[in-house]
């Protein structure tokens, strides 16, 4: 569909408005430079030329973009545009006045309109094309005022710098944020003391945040919510401070949570997670849109924490269809009903599959023809698995294998398995587990490249990470639900360390990992690890989250050491000492050489991993593991 064929009845109003600027522009100029016997031999030849110049000048509002833009948001990129179209009529006068008098067409005078009066248009013209459009901004603008404080708004605080304190006063503006007034920015930056930020005064520092809350008070204008914008939870901003003076003094805090990504601003509670980061990775989201935008793509294990945040993304960078799978009928009903609550996205439909059942996986694959398969399915709890792991042989190695080999089956032109930090050197069942399945993926990929010999084939890499905040099963909600219960917080050993980052940043450097993967530059890499920062010690998480929700550790809520439970050891790794890394150029993500043995020999342990599992032979089972995976030394009885 062409531009011209998109025209509404909005767009044709705002035209025509145009087309009136500009004509009075024009005739006020004129009236304005000539008068008497001047005005009236010049009069004739301008009412033959205004038609078309009126016309003339449709055209480059339209092509300048002046049409299309809506008002209420009228800024600097439209003033520009302004002032290009009124340079182009200006121009467009000038070649005019000059083929007047090369043509000689009034012999009493050489220029038909002159230098005064083209500049008298140029600014005519630039006042006619703004005023109303600044003018109805202003409208909404003050209605937008008045609502808010109509309405009751919350008198509040922004902190962080101004530039993310301008993005809320913006949503506030345009109604995207509502029920909130800001009266003051508390800014970590000295220079910004006394300045203003759309007509909001910055009002002091981030350390000020108890002395301005109690100044507002004796004004008799209290401040009754505090808004943390994303530059509020870096280190140095102290946000655990800001949280914690704002709580004391009874103040609601609430949080912008991302201003990247083409989400519209919107305000959300502070959790005490959110204050356990480090900062977060820089993602190139056009990067993940030119892999996602189009495609359809299956996700298993859908409803999970990992598997309904990739959903959520996949639609956000464009989709054409999106194919959840998902064992639990609840989680399935939920991640496709918020899906479909969407104001726009792909064609989302949800099926009931167990990834063990390899008939059924490979049946809705080739029914669905997937470019990308995103395998997010897995059992991943370390103490069930050592307990009952013959079932994470069966869904983390043979569900996987069935995933694999039913997208390869479909033609897809991926498949990115979400496999973890503790498949390296292996002292779980889980990571034992999903190690194989790795060194299966790995193998077919390489098999495949083999039988390419340089033409485009399906890729199958894997990508590791580690703790997930807020996730099911995460360590964070677990603490949460003790200190609300009075304590005490168990933790399994005073030296245990891990890995954490948040859900939306895991999936996006997922997606992130599988865009390098599908290009031609590095087809050899086919293990790659999230770059997860520092790693947190738990009981030092612990005793952070006691005080964060104004409590004292030891005093308040107790912290009692379990034991270390069986599979789990007090540090992670992120590389084998036989996976020699690789840069890849890619921000937060890192890659591992391939180190996996020939597919004929995995295909041999699958065979009798099978015929142990029919047989319920623990022993062999576990022999077939521990020749696959010599590094495991797991004490799995």
């Amino acid at each position: 569909m062409t531009r011209l064929s998109q025209l509404t009845l909005r767009n044709f109003l705002i035209l025509v408005h145009d087309a009136l600027a500009t004509t009075f522009a024009l005739l006020a100029s004129f009236y304005l430079r000539f008068e008497g016997s001047l005005l009236t031999d010049r009069l004739p030849h301008l009412l033959l030329i205004l038609p078309w110049f009126v016309l003339f000048s449709v055209f480059v509002s339209y092509f300048s973009n002046l049409t299309t833009a809506k008002w209420r948001f009228t800024s600097l990129p439209d003033a520009v545009n302004i002032l290009r179209v009124a340079a182009v009529l200006t121009l467009a006068l000038v070649v005019l006045d000059y083929v007047y008098f090369f043509t000689g067409t009034n012999s009493q005078s050489p220029v038909f309109l002159g230098r005064v009066t083209i500049i008298l248009f140029f600014f005519l013209e630039v006042f006619a094309l703004s005023a109303l459009r600044l003018g109805y901004r202003y409208f909404r603008y003050s209605r937008t005022r008045l609502h808010a404080r109509s309405d009751n708004a919350a008198p509040a605080l922004l902190v962080g710098r101004t530039a993310d304190a301008e993005v809320v006063l913006r949503g506030i503006e345009n109604g995207a944020i509502k029920r909130l007034w800001p009266v003051g920015v508390l800014s970590p930056s000295d220079a910004d003391r006394g300045q203003m930020i759309r007509n909001i005064p910055v009002v002091g520092g981030v350390d000020d945040i108890e002395a301005v809350i109690r100044d507002f008070e004796t004004r008799q204008r209290p401040i009754k919510r505090v808004v943390m914008t994303p530059s509020a939870f870096e280190p140095e901003a102290h946000p655990e401070s800001v949280l914690m003076r704002a709580r004391r003094l009874g103040v609601m805090v609430s949080r912008l949570p991302s201003l990247e990504g083409g989400d519209a601003p919107r305000l959300t509670n502070v959790a005490v997670e959110d204050l356990l980061l480090r900062p977060s990775q820089k993602i190139d989201y056009a990067r993940l849109e030119t892999l996602v935008r189009g495609k359809s793509v299956i996700v298993t294990g859908g409803g999970g924490s990992i598997g309904a945040e990739i959903c959520e993304r996949v639609a956000t960078f464009g989709a054409a269809r999106l194919l959840v799978v998902e064992n639990s009928e609840p989680a399935l009903y939920a991640v496709t009903e918020a899906l479909s609550a969407r104001d726009s996205g792909p064609e989302i439909e949800g099926r009931i599959a167990d990834i063990r059942d390899r008939e059924r996986i490979t049946r809705l694959m080739s029914e669905f023809k997937p470019d990308i398969v995103f395998h997010a399915a897995a059992l991943k709890h370390v103490p069930i698995l050592e307990r009952d792991w013959s079932e994470g042989v069966k869904t983390n190695i043979f569900g996987s294998v069935n995933v694999a080999d039913a997208a390869h089956a479909a033609g897809a032109s991926a498949m990115v398995m979400i496999s973890t930090d503790k498949a390296i050197e292996p002292v779980s069942m889980l990571g034992l587990t999903k190690r194989f399945a790795e060194m299966y993926c790995q193998a077919l990929d390489h098999d495949l490249m083999t039988e390419a010999k340089g033409k485009p084939h399906m890729r199958l890499i894997s990508v590791r990470f580690g703790n997930v905040l807020a996730s099911n099963g995460s360590v964070v909600p677990k603490f949460k639900a003790q200190i609300e219960a009075g304590g005490p917080i168990t933790v399994t050993h005073p030296d245990m360390v891990r890995y954490f980052m948040t859900i939306r940043e895991a999936c996006d450097l997922v997606i992130t990992a599988a865009t390098h993967a599908v290009t031609p530059a590095r087809p050899d890499v086919s293990v790659y690890v999230l770059n997860m920062g520092q790693p947190v010690k738990i009981v030092d998480l612990a005793e952070r989250m006691i005080r964060l929700s104004g409590l004292q550790p030891g005093v308040d809520v107790e912290i009692v050491f379990s034991g270390i439970r069986p599979g789990e050891r007090l540090n992670e790794i992120l590389f084998a000492s036989q996976e020699p890394t690789l840069e890849i150029g890619v921000a937060g993500v890192m890659a591992a050489k391939p180190n996996q043995p020939p597919m004929s020999r995995l295909r041999k342990w699958l065979a009798a991993l099978e015929d142990a599992i029919e047989r319920d032979d623990r022993v062999t089972i576990r022999a077939v593991l521990q020749d696959a995976v010599p590094e495991f030394g797991s004490n799995a009885a």
